[in-house]
């Protein structure tokens, strides 16, 4: 029964082997404007927003800042299967909430309105859902929760904090920008700048030159993405990657390319700011979603319309 039941709710998703698949987990308050309804229920409990949810599970709700992000991804899945209809490196998108089910009806009635391809729903009612995310293989979990987040990277799975924002429509093509240091990179460079200044911080990235950086939060899922990407042609692919970062190209830029290189990681475009506002940059990229662990990086990129997660 359960397999028949899976089938119907699945007849337009292609299953995905989440072995295999870049599994993507995002909660209901990240792909979904749920302000309101949050409101409601810090205001009044959750039994009063569950009567809510119940009274308009019809009516859909609006979207949320990582809703342009999933669609892109969608879109890349559509480009891989019709390029190979055997395709099995695609992105699988699950709904990970801590809403009750009883509450669940209208997020599940608001991803079919708007034709997301979301293979599952996991509805975890006053549990830490967290604890559900290596057996789902989940390569990126987004939460506008801090502490999911922040529980998440504890389980070694790439995370990121969504703020709600209003935020510009940006292009079919899914654009990604990463910061380098302490979401890429590890922060061992950050360290010795907050310890020595930045004089230390640009000798020792000079001492250091020949060897790669740490891992980051954000590099296995940053890896699983680039090997995605190579299934296409420069021309023609729809994914296209961006690092973004404070470091200067002059002093300091070497080593986070010779990094990217020993990984095998390819960037479409990187650029060193050398301290400077991200925002402008980040206003011609016009990304899905950009990934920080400095707050006035994502104010900035909010300010202009840049659909932002912070990486605590």
């Amino acid at each position: 029964m359960a397999e028949t039941e899976s089938t119907i709710l699945n007849t337009n998703v292609k299953q995905k082997d989440p072995s295999e698949a870049l599994v993507i987990a995002v909660t209901t308050r990240a792909i979904f404007d749920l302000e309101e309804e949050h409101a409601l229920f810090l205001a009044k409990g959750k039994d009063e927003y569950v009567r809510h949810q119940q009274a308009n599970e019809n009516k859909p709700l609006p979207p949320g800042t990582a809703f342009a992000f999933i669609q892109a991804v969608q879109h890349v899945n559509e480009q891989l299967l019709a390029s190979d209809p055997a395709e099995r490196d695609l992105f699988d998108v699950i709904v990970l909430s801590n809403n009750s089910p009883e509450s669940g009806t209208r997020i599940i009635n608001s991803a079919k309105h708007y034709g997301l391809e979301i293979s599952k729903f996991c509805f975890v009612s006053d549990e830490d859902s967290t604890q559900y995310l290596k057996s789902h293989h989940v390569k990126l979990f987004l939460s506008a929760d801090r502490t999911d987040v922040c529980n998440a990277l504890r389980r070694g799975v790439s995370a990121a904090l969504v703020f709600q924002q209003e935020v510009q429509t940006p292009s079919t093509q899914l654009r990604v920008v990463f910061d380098g240091d302490a979401v890429l990179f590890s922060d061992e460079t950050d360290q010795v700048f907050r310890e020595k200044g930045l004089e230390g911080a640009v000798h020792y990235e000079r001492a250091m030159e020949a060897v790669p950086m740490g891992e980051g939060p954000l590099k296995a899922f940053a890896m699983h993405l680039g090997k995605i990407r190579k299934k296409f042609s420069q021309e023609k692919s729809p994914i296209r990657t961006y690092l973004v970062t404070a470091r200067s190209g002059r002093d300091m830029g070497v080593r986070a390319i010779k990094t990217l290189r020993e990984w095998g990681l390819a960037i479409d475009e990187a650029f060193f700011m050398d301290g400077a506002p991200k925002g402008p940059i980040l206003t011609q990229i016009q990304p899905h979603i950009f990934f920080d662990d400095g707050l006035h990086n994502i104010q900035g990129a909010q300010e202009v319309g840049v659909p932002s997660a912070w990486v605590p």
